[in-house]
């Protein structure tokens, strides 16, 4: 394979659920100039390579044309297709201008998840690659693993953080991280604090230590993000609208 993007892992699980690694795993295979080895796979997937074999095999069971065995390698089926999306070109230039600008926010695992879906849609509408957004925007944040953070607001997961104020005053926090929020020059996560017990914004670059937990809050999440969006987030973030209605 020529290129390899990884997926970030919480806590040591996997970090997609089987369908969409069965998803991914098609269009490795389907991407691939010549037979693509277990390993590869595996290493892409961030799975083991008995992940992989039992994948392939599942996706064999289901009727997809992938040909080859353990040792030699893999290759789909030329003819082979999942069912396209249908965006119009400007749909289609709207959303590869959307992901080159994923860059700016210093997110290498979201910038990943980006460029592969970049390459799909160039394959399938190649005038998008002649839109370039810059990649200017927030640098990388060493303390934070931004997948976890991400992986960890999906699945209600707590975070223990050490935070540092504006004058550099340290405070071990356990917070509920209930959203994310990408400014051109910061990430700041929106979050439940059990120190303060209150809903409270943390900037990233102020987080010097991270560690994500066990511990959970599931099912109470969507009522603190309803409490933020109607106390707090038209002072935090403003989206425009271009006065366009959902249609």
């Amino acid at each position: 394979m020529s290129a390899v993007f990884g997926y970030a892992e919480l806590n040591g699980g996997a970090a997609l659920p089987k369908t969409t690694r069965f998803f991914e795993v098609i269009q490795l295979l389907r991407a691939a100039k010549r037979p693509v080895l277990a390993r590869d796979l595996a290493a892409a997937l961030e799975v083991s390579v008995r992940t992989v074999y039992r994948d392939i095999a599942s996706l064999q069971a289901m009727q997809i044309p992938i040909l080859g065995e353990p040792g030699i390698g893999y290759v789909m089926r030329r003819g082979y297709d999942l069912p396209p999306v249908n965006f119009d070109v400007d749909e289609a230039e709207a959303v590869s201008v959307g992901l080159n600008m994923i860059a700016r926010t210093g997110d290498p695992g979201l910038w990943r998840a980006a460029r592969r879906a970049s390459h799909k849609l160039h394959e399938v509408a190649p005038s998008t690659k002649k839109l370039v957004a810059s990649s200017w925007g927030v640098q990388s944040i060493p303390a934070v693993d931004l997948s976890k953070l991400r992986q960890a607001i999906r699945h209600e997961y707590k975070a223990a953080i050490q935070y540092a104020d504006v004058e550099g005053r340290e405070t071990e926090r356990t917070i509920w991280p209930l959203v994310l929020i990408y400014y051109v020059d910061n990430v700041l996560v929106v979050a439940w604090c059990e120190l303060r017990q209150s809903i409270r914004h943390f900037r990233l670059d102020r987080v010097t230590r991270c560690r994500f937990l066990t511990d959970d809050f599931n099912g109470r999440g969507d009522a603190l993000i309803a409490q933020w969006e109607a106390t707090q987030k038209d002072d935090t973030v403003s989206t425009k609208d271009f006065g366009l209605s959902e249609t």
